[in-house]
């Protein structure tokens, strides 16, 4: 089977239900508090094993009580967790506070992740042409994410790269990257272009293609995702409609769910149509990692959307 790696946060997610999000300088009353492991690395990771991927993460985690937790949560999902690193200091943190629509607020404590260096990562770089594609984000330090990013290219490793939270990012690295995948929101923070219609995300997509990246994948919510490829190929896929029970790691399991996709070498439009199809799934069920679903789970969706993998 071919192989992922995944570099990325791994966060104690402290969720907070509330009716409503309050207001600057209100006090509200809360209807229920849980932890649950998440962080975009470790909720990427476990979408694309559960998907059906071979996927090792490597990270870092704090010497706090849920360090062990975090740990056994990756295992249980099946990704690989020896290259998990400890800290001298807390875990990564995610207050995250969801409304009685599924819509949520999150503030980020990076923790151990923050922490995690170059140093760090450099015993795993003569190990990555053993891997089909590295998945990163942007909850490391930006510094250990960008020489990474500069050594996986070196190797000819195949880069997908969230880069959430987003940042302007330089020329220079965006043309490193093989598949850029982003949201609305971090669509305008990089290219200055705000997505509101189709004619928007195929410019945004042009300005990042013409600084190098190979692929982008714009992502739209409810109003599904655009791709735009090297070779002038677009599609554009619509998001499955469900009830959202809890919109916290859908672009998460979207993620996973289509680099394992591309893994298994499907076209880009069944790609698509998997991650849509796993991120649906997911919204209709509450918190981060266990609410990913199977590969199994995903083509039974898919089958009675009249969608099959063939």
């Amino acid at each position: 089977m071919k192989k992922m790696l995944v570099v990325g946060s791994i966060n104690m997610d402290i969720v907070n239900k509330v009716e409503k999000h309050p207001l600057p300088g209100e006090t509200i009353a809360g209807r229920g508090v849980s932890y649950i492991p998440g962080g975009k690395g470790a909720n990427q990771a476990v979408a694309a094993a559960k998907a059906g991927g071979d996927v090792t993460i490597v990270g870092a985690v704090g010497n706090d009580a849920f360090a062990k937790e975090l740990t056994a949560s990756l295992r249980k999902y099946g990704v690989k967790t020896e290259a998990i690193l400890t800290k001298e200091t807390s875990s990564g943190l995610a207050f995250i506070t969801v409304d009685a629509k599924g819509e949520n607020t999150i503030i980020l404590s990076g923790g151990a992740n923050i922490e995690l260096t170059p140093e760090d990562l450099a015993l795993y770089l003569n190990r990555l042409e053993n891997y089909e594609l590295l998945l990163l984000q942007n909850e490391l330090h930006t510094n250990t994410n960008e020489w990474l990013i500069t050594e996986a290219k070196k190797r000819g490793v195949s880069i997908f790269w969230n880069p959430a939270p987003a940042y302007k990012i330089p020329k220079e690295l965006l043309a490193k990257i093989d598949t850029l995948i982003i949201n609305e929101t971090e669509t305008e923070v990089i290219t200055g272009v705000k997505i509101e219609s189709r004619n928007d995300a195929e410019k945004a997509a042009i300005l990042l293609m013409e600084n190098g990246v190979c692929n982008v994948l714009i992502t739209l919510g409810t109003k599904g995702s655009y791709f735009y490829g090297k070779n002038r190929e677009m599609v554009h896929t619509e998001a499955y409609r469900v009830d959202a029970a809890d919109t916290t790691a859908a672009g998460d399991t979207f993620i996973g769910a289509y680099a394992q996709a591309t893994v298994m070498n499907l076209s880009t439009t069944e790609a698509l149509q998997f991650a849509s199809a796993s991120a649906a799934i997911a919204v209709t069920r509450f918190g981060a990692q266990q609410s990913s679903p199977t590969k199994e789970e995903i083509e039974e969706f898919l089958s009675q959307h009249n969608n099959s993998l063939n």
